[in-house]
């Protein structure tokens, strides 16, 4: 697994550690369990951290050199992938290891991945997370140059695995990419972590009162999300006075971001109502989860929504945009609402529905609902994806069309990408 930008280990909420480490941490744990033996490797950010780290069974996590030390900006670290290749070829070398299988997470694993799938002839399978173009159309202005490198990819990769069937559909559109090639699995949860607990025990254990209506965010702290509009829904709801969000994600502190949408709840009058927590332990959300009588999540753009599904294992009801997996997850009436049309008003009218207790099924029912999304059967499926890719790499080396060690395709592939970046090429002579 190549995840060069964001660790499985790294700390969740913050800038660029999210869902997309949660699901790398997880699905390597169960294929661990499953007998299968997984190399992690991440970029090294820190010359003090240990390069080898056992994550699970069968599962280690391995950081390489790439640039300077320190945290660095997703497309800062474009001009180093030429080292992390060298320096994760080494590592194979030196271990004398034969990979099966190459899966990328996000674009900028995708370029190192494509390389090593023609060094290695092994077949290379991608999950994007975030698509660039979508984003671009919504909020958030990417660069042409992660669009023209996803557009390649997506057409290029053994096997594309998309977490929903509307991300699929958007790959085709967007990026031409086969629907034949495109693989649905969705993201999974932790059933045994996030679970229901009983309401009032949970708010006595974490100081809210247990009078109080309260509706919950989680995630990071980024315009994507659509804390905004959360906030000004919020402000909609001043006749009930006692109503408090509690808002979990971001470095925590006096971060630019938190005084901003510190500085908007002053503008709304509802700062005594706003909680800012920082980041909690992901092992510690559950708590918050059943705390609180709503997760909201009011997002522009999300490739899943990882946090929607924890809240419904805990039985917690949802507020959603329709984004990612949402209306398949959020059961109109049963296990939350959608808002109509992600305004600040529609977010509110679903809000007080909730609060009214107008659901018709209970924290168990509602739990019920999302009992299949167990990161074990996540992982089989994901393991059925590999399955087929390499099926179909030893069709297309039967037919000629694998170059394996012998090929330059990667060698062709990664050298605009150096270029576009201002990067030396990533070349087999320089391992």
């Amino acid at each position: 697994m190549l995840a060069v930008h964001s660790s499985p280990v790294g700390e969740l909420g913050t800038q660029d550690t999210g869902g997309m480490s949660v699901y790398m941490r997880e699905l390597a744990r169960e294929l661990g369990k499953l007998g299968h033996r997984a190399d992690v490797f991440t970029r090294r950010r820190d010359p003090a951290e240990t390069e080898s780290v056992r994550m699970f069974e069968n599962v280690r996590l391995l950081r390489l050199q790439a640039g300077t030390n320190g945290e660095l900006h997703k497309l800062a670290l474009c001009p180093h992938l030429g080292e992390f290749c060298r320096e994760l070829e080494r590592f194979r070398a030196r271990e004398g290891i034969r990979y099966d299988i190459i899966h990328s997470h996000y674009w900028l694993s995708g370029l190192v991945g494509s390389w090593l799938r023609d060094r290695w002839g092994a077949p290379h399978v991608i999950l994007f997370h975030t698509l660039g173009a979508l984003k671009n159309a919504i909020i958030e202005p990417e660069p042409g140059l992660r669009m023209t490198h996803e557009k390649r990819l997506a057409c290029s990769c053994d096997r594309v695995v998309a977490t929903t069937a509307r991300e699929k559909g958007y790959l085709v559109r967007a990026y031409g990419t086969s629907p034949e090639n495109i693989g649905v699995v969705p993201c999974g949860v932790d059933l045994d972590l996030f679970r229901p607990e009983d309401k009032e025990k949970a708010r006595q254990r974490l100081g809210f009162d247990p009078e109080d209506p309260l509706v919950l965010f989680v995630g990071r702290l980024a315009p994507l999300k659509g804390i905004d509009r959360l906030l000004a829904a919020v402000g909609l709801l001043q006749h009930r006075c006692r109503l408090r969000l509690v808002i979990i994600g971001g470095s925590g502190g006096d971060t630019p971001e938190t005084r901003r949408l510190e500085a908007l709840s002053e503008k709304l009058g509802i700062r005594e109502q706003v909680v800012f927590l920082g980041r909690i332990e992901h092992g510690e959300l559950p708590p918050y989860y059943n705390a609180c009588d709503v997760l909201v999540l009011p997002s522009h753009y999300e490739s899943f929504g990882l946090v929607a599904l924890e809240a419904l294992a805990c039985g917690t009801p949802v507020v959603a945009t329709r984004v990612g997996a949402m209306p398949e997850l959020v059961q109109e009436g049963k296990t939350g609402y959608l808002a109509a049309d992600g305004s600040p008003w529609s977010i509110s009218r679903a809000i007080e529905s909730v609060l009214h207790g107008r659901l018709s099924l209970s924290a168990d029912g509602i739990r019920a609902t999302v009992l299949s999304y167990g990161w074990a059967r996540i992982a089989s499926g994901v393991e059925r994806e590999y399955r087929i890719a390499l099926g179909l790499r030893g069709l297309r080396r039967g037919q000629g069309q694998g170059k394996g060690e012998s090929g330059g395709e990667g060698e062709a592939f990664l050298a605009p990408a150096a270029r576009g970046c201002s990067a030396p090429p990533c070349r087999r002579e320089l391992v």
